[in-house]
């Protein structure tokens, strides 16, 4: 394979994960980002069984593992005490699967710690990309504030939602989320392995997301998540914070220790999402991936998960194409059919779970949720949850991850004494 110079915009999951797999192939790589020490935003994720496999192709997966939570289930409650959701790993017949809670800063950590230990890839810093243009020699990035890089074979945008490749409307969904990064005591009461999550219909929703143990943190974590409108951010601002957790608690009364722990609201933060699909995501020498091409609420968890899936098809694509232009036809055509599938799947879902409607909580309550313990519901909604759907895999020539190892690590690390979660 001829070496190739590939800049790529972004220093997320996405960017990072891409950089680590294409210079192993032995491409120059360069990544840029507009951070002047480039970081996570945000709380908790979900790694899936889909994203999983792309970190255990990188050989980070037992790292990873051993920061973040292992989650067996997600559990649903709705305001009157019905369990409403009950997504268990164990229905997709993986001996062994779970999924993982982690904190954004955990998972940054292990992907741009490779990076920087990778040759081949050099991260730039404070270098805020506002477009790009073409010419004989390359596709270079146009910086603020500075000159225009040197010219690249391909140029990989990576940079979230807010790209500013896709000029289209972003369509930001009116619900977003107030996240907190919360430390766990003795005596609270969460199972420790669930996401758990409680419903006032649709309108609102607190959850919480075991998320490990951050290097040089205080212990293990979770991250805690109250939905919220934005045009009603303004008012929740306004309201006294003691007032605000009276209202959560009327929801989900065991919550009184963990709203403790929030003395201040710069302990919080607010959240936007949007629902969007870059209608062409492949140009001429460049390509999108993860939230750049297409992002979604964060209901189904899917988000960084379906930014690694994307990094390894891109990385595949280069090593089997002739041409540059085939190579990321290649990428976009292995992904296209999941990408399309969760975009309609997540569309449908979310207003079960955000919205002001009364009729769709009421159908996911008394339909949906009877329907969805039993087979093949069950075994559907737990393919769902987990990314695999669709059946990813496959196109990527990647398999599930080695469960039995990643539990055994963990429990040889136990055993000698080594930190965990």
């Amino acid at each position: 394979m001829e070496p190739l110079s590939i800049a790529i915009i972004g220093c997320g999951p996405a960017g990072l994960a891409a950089a680590l797999l294409l210079a192993r192939q032995g491409h120059s790589v360069a990544i840029f980002d507009r951070f002047v020490s480039p970081g996570p935003v945000g709380s908790g994720l979900m790694i899936q069984p889909s994203g999983l496999a792309v970190l255990a192709e990188l050989g980070l997966a037992g790292e990873v593992v051993r920061r973040g939570a292992r989650v067996d289930a997600l559990q649903g409650i709705e305001e009157h005490g019905r369990c409403v959701l009950d997504a268990p790993y164990a229905a997709l017949g993986l001996p062994g699967a779970f999924g993982l809670g982690i904190h954004r800063a955990s998972l940054f950590d292990v992907l741009f710690e490779a990076a920087e230990r990778q040759p081949g890839v050099m991260i730039w810093a404070d270098h805020a990309v506002a477009g790009s243009h073409c010419d004989a020699a390359g596709r270079r990035l146009v910086f603020e504030g500075r000159e225009p890089s040197s010219p690249f074979d391909l140029v990989v945008d990576a940079s979230g939602w807010r790209t500013h490749f896709d000029p289209a409307p972003k369509n930001i969904l009116p619900f977003g989320a107030l996240w907190a990064s919360l430390t766990l005591a003795a005596g609270d009461p969460f199972a420790g392995n669930l996401l758990e999550q409680r419903y006032r219909r649709a309108s609102q929703m607190a959850g919480v997301l075991p998320i490990g143990t951050r290097a040089g943190g205080g212990g293990p974590e979770v991250a805690f998540f109250w939905s919220l409108k934005a045009e009603d951010y303004p008012a929740w601002a306004a309201t006294p914070l003691d007032a605000w957790k009276a209202e959560v608690l009327r929801l989900w009364p065991a919550l009184e220790g963990l709203l403790a722990r929030i003395e201040t609201r710069d302990q919080l933060t607010f959240a936007r999402y949007a629902h969007r699909t870059h209608p062409a995501p492949v140009g001429e020498r460049m390509i999108a991936i993860g939230d750049a091409w297409h992002s979604a609420s964060p209901q189904l968890g899917q988000g960084a998960n379906m930014a690694l899936l994307d990094a390894w098809s891109l990385a595949r694509g280069l090593a089997e194409g002739r041409t540059l232009s085939e190579k990321l036809r290649l990428a976009a055509g292995w992904r296209s059919d999941h990408v399309w599938l969760y975009q309609w799947v997540t569309k449908l879902f979310t207003p079960l779970y955000q919205s002001d409607s009364r009729v769709l909580p009421a159908l996911r309550d008394r339909v949906l949720a009877p329907l969805s313990r039993h087979w093949p519901a069950k075994g559907i909604q737990a393919q769902l949850m987990s990314g695999l759907f669709g059946f990813p895999f496959a196109p990527l020539g990647l398999a599930p991850p080695d469960y039995a190892g990643l539990s055994a690590s963990l429990t040889n690390a136990a055993a000698s004494g080594e930190p965990q979660s």
